[in-house]
């Protein structure tokens, strides 16, 4: 039976095609997934850390084929070809997709390398992603229902200085989910932008081997992937997840303050300019949204 509490694409018997799946919110993800008796195909660039993955799914039962596991990297549209073949032979349909892969790299301007890696893997893994999965989940949505989700970034909406690439990544990811959002509309393919908060994953040392303590005000990703859950059940295009620092009030201030940088004229990312701190803080302590 459904659980009315749910979004129908958590179903038994459908199947999630998760990228960056081995570790970190994509794993949460698969183990949300696997939890609801769906089939789960997780694909990452890291091959050990995906074998690790299927183990803790299937508690070492490598003869489980409800979880498959496949090293590709997103930022290649041919091996998303590859992936489209190999998901079909080896499930038939995708009832759920999650563009969840992503990396960090540090750099800066006059840095080409630094721009490419990231717009590569973030924005183009993205688009590669669904213009290569749309019709199979338009496809599948005939029979049952489906959903797609896309891992963006609170550094996409308030830009945050010292990041650029990865900042434009994750705005133009926002920008592509939102248009994909409005085309789907009247479909039965619902739509999601996920935008987790201060998550302790492998991009922000936490990763599978780390002997990092997770901070105080960061959440799990097993947190996250819960309130994505939560929110696609209640059907959410923004899941704007909160965390142990900051509340779900202080993230709607926050982007609300930067969207009066255009509105009002200001210069830009006046939250992060010394002659504007005073202001902003006192402007956003007096929001009432």
């Amino acid at each position: 039976m459904s659980n009315p509490s749910s979004h129908p694409v958590f179903a038994p018997g459908s199947t999630a095609l998760i990228t960056g799946a081995a570790s970190g919110i994509g794993l949460a993800i698969a183990k949300l997934c696997k939890s609801h008796g769906m089939n789960v195909y997780l694909i990452d660039r890291n091959a050990e850390l995906l074998v690790n993955a299927k183990t803790e799914l299937t508690g070492g039962n490598f003869g489980d084929r409800s979880v498959m596991v496949a090293t590709y990297d997103v930022s290649k549209l041919s091996d998303w070809d590859s992936l489209k073949r190999d998901a079909a032979e080896l499930f038939g349909s995708i009832e759920l997709l999650v563009l969840n892969a992503g990396t960090v790299a540090k750099g800066g301007w006059e840095d080409n390398e630094y721009f490419s890696k990231i717009l590569q893997t973030n924005l183009f893994g993205v688009i590669n992603g669904i213009n290569t999965f749309l019709p199979v989940v338009k496809q599948a949505s005939a029979k049952k229902p489906t959903a797609i989700v896309i891992t963006g970034s609170k550094q996409g909406i308030t830009n945050p200085p010292g990041n650029p690439a990865y900042n434009a990544s994750k705005a133009a990811v926002k920008s592509l989910a939102e248009q994909l959002g409005y085309d789907l509309r009247d479909s039965k393919t619902s739509v999601h932008l996920l935008v987790p908060g201060w998550t302790f994953t492998g991009l922000s040392g936490g990763g599978p081997d780390s002997t990092v303590e997770k901070p105080t005000g960061a959440w799990r990703p097993d947190q996250v992937a819960d309130y994505m859950f939560k929110k696609m059940a209640e059907d959410k295009f923004y899941i704007l997840c909160p965390d142990d620092d900051v509340n779900e009030e202080t993230d709607k201030k926050r982007i609300a303050w930067s969207a009066w940088d255009i509105i009002s004229g200001r210069p830009p990312l006046t939250r992060w300019r010394p002659e504007w701190k005073k202001e902003a803080e006192e402007s956003m302590a007096k929001m009432d949204l």
